[in-house]
């Protein structure tokens, strides 16, 4: 049990590129509030209504005469909110419907002993009609052209360390490091290259948000792995720097410049994925044809978008992507990480340049086939906003849910997530 609770904390650390102490507190909580769907998938159609069954737990018997805080309604929208409520049984129904589609959250707050406690479950209601509210600019397509064309107007200009330290018996590891859209400007990453000759299939890992270094993505012996960092520093360096980074010079970073398309900070977070695929695709032991993407929370927006941009990837794998359409605030419901519009108001040009970045305008341009995961309770990435993407993509695609999963994956789905990208290496 305990490892599996760390390899689930592990995987949301890297799925949010954060730091976290050497000692975690387990997830196990003295208290539990579990908030259970009457239908075991957690979908209805639009009209129907939903059941909550709310219990409150200890020792696995419920807690008498517990007091509750409750709301209900969709996500980040409740419509019925109340506090105090004692529940004598420790137990009690809520209900829900929605009159378009989307998802309706229950979350539940239990007080006991000086405590708190939560629990929440996220049902959909039609979620296959869900449709992107964010515009989509008329040069779309020409802009990204142009800012292909000139970010590869500089050259690559790779560098290459091998680390001694963590190459293996039967893998060379290496910082690599190479230009992005303009000299100087430069892309770092961990490269993993199988020491055997050969030509050999290729994966591109694309982080999370955050700033924090990198250890590689191992996907075996038979496959070269990238994965790259996005700030233009190096990915070996002590955690304490990419703390400072991102408490000082890129805090907040993807808020800078949302009101300018050419200067808004993700133009070169985007090129330099794309420019991430013209590395890989430069090195000698790549077989030439097999490539694809793989990331989860902005990794997994990132996934979407460098598969858009760049016909040379023919697969992607990914989970609960951001940066899914960002006006979904402006239209009375829950929009995407970083959540731009959900407690102001755009101001001039904001909604326009960023409509550039909006992940359902690449989603629509994706060609190649996609394995996707998540979870409904999902706070940081709402599903609201994923299927708004996932909805429009016109590829063959396959949709692995793991419903009561928050913002972060099982052991499971990133195994099954690995074989997926390796069986589509040619790796069986």
């Amino acid at each position: 049990m305990k490892k599996v609770l760390l390899c689930s904390l592990c995987l949301l650390v890297c799925a949010l590129g954060i730091n976290i102490p050497a000692v975690a507190q387990p997830s196990q909580k003295l208290v539990n509030v579990v908030v259970s769907p009457d239908r075991p998938d957690w979908k209805y159609k639009v009209g129907d209504e939903a059941v909550f069954t709310v219990q409150v737990l200890e020792a696995a018997n419920p807690v008498k005469g517990v007091t509750v805080d409750y709301e209900v309604g969709p996500e980040f929208f409740p419509t019925v909110k109340k506090e105090g409520v004692v529940l004598k049984d420790g137990k009690m129904t809520l209900k829900a419907k929605m009159t378009e589609p989307g998802f309706a959250r229950c979350r539940v707050v239990a007080k006991k002993d000086g405590y708190t406690y939560e629990g929440l479950a996220t049902v959909a209601f039609s979620e296959d009609q869900i449709r992107p509210t964010s515009p989509e600019p008329a040069d779309f397509d020409a802009f990204w052209t142009d800012a292909l064309a000139q970010a590869r107007k500089t050259p690559l200009d790779p560098i290459v360390t091998l680390l001694p330290e963590r190459c293996t018996p039967t893998q060379n590891v290496y910082q690599v490091s190479f230009q992005n859209e303009r000299p100087g400007s430069r892309i770092y990453g961990i490269l993993m290259m199988p020491k055997k000759e050969g030509k050999y299939s290729a994966v591109l890992w694309v982080p999370g948000a955050g700033v924090r270094g990198r250890q590689g993505f191992n996907l075996g012996d038979s496959i070269i792995t990238l994965q790259i960092g996005i700030h233009g520093v190096p990915v070996d360096m002590p955690d304490g720097v990419y703390r400072d980074l991102g408490s000082a010079a890129l805090s907040g970073y993807w808020r800078y410049s949302m009101n300018d398309r050419d200067e808004h900070y993700y133009k070169r977070v985007y090129t330099g994925c794309v420019r991430a695929v013209d590395f890989l695709c430069s090195l000698p032991e790549f077989n030439g044809k097999t490539i694809g993407v793989t990331g989860g929370s902005q990794g997994g927006a990132l996934s979407i978008v460098t598969t858009a941009l760049d016909p040379r990837i023919r697969f992607m794998a990914l989970n609960h992507p951001a940066l899914c359409d960002f006006a979904g605030y402006l239209n009375h419901r829950a929009g995407g990480w970083p959540h731009y519009f959900r407690e102001k108001q755009p101001k001039p040009g904001e909604v326009e340049a960023l409509s550039y970045y909006d992940v359902v305008n690449f989603a629509k341009r994706v060609k190649v086939p996609g394995w996707f995961t998540w979870g409904y309770n999902d706070v940081v990435c709402p599903p609201t906003s994923m299927y708004a993407a996932y909805n429009v993509i016109p590829a063959p695609k396959e949709l692995h849910l793991y419903l009561d999963s928050g913002h972060w994956i099982y052991p499971e789905q990133a195994k099954a997530s690995n074989k997926w990208l390796k069986e589509h290496c040619g790796i069986r």
